[in-house]
């Protein structure tokens, strides 16, 4: 069983992680929009590289924030009890 403060330091973590990720979001909406406007304007230049090259790195740190804050999300949900229930069920006839 998990104690009171690592539930709350997961919830402070989850908090931390959306916010994070609305960041890395717009980052990459930004970078986004800039590399196809210096693409536009001078294709296959530095600051279109460079442009491109931040919004790979802005999309990496969007995709990592979101898979951190999934894995989180689903520890956070409780165990997963995968194996089958102890006691016997019964037999069970459909009486008609």
């Amino acid at each position: 069983m998990a104690s009171k403060t690592d539930r709350v330091m997961s919830l402070r973590a989850v908090r931390q992680l959306r916010r994070v990720r609305a960041f890395y979001a717009v980052g990459a909406l930004v970078w986004a929009a800039s590399t196809a406007w210096t693409g536009w304007q001078s294709p296959g230049g530095r600051q279109m590289w460079v442009s491109a090259l931040l919004l790979a790195i802005f999309t990496g740190l969007l995709l990592t924030a979101s898979l951190w804050l999934q894995r989180l999300a689903a520890r956070a949900a409780g165990p997963v009890h995968h194996a089958a229930p102890r006691r016997p069920t019964g037999s069970r006839h459909a009486h008609a």
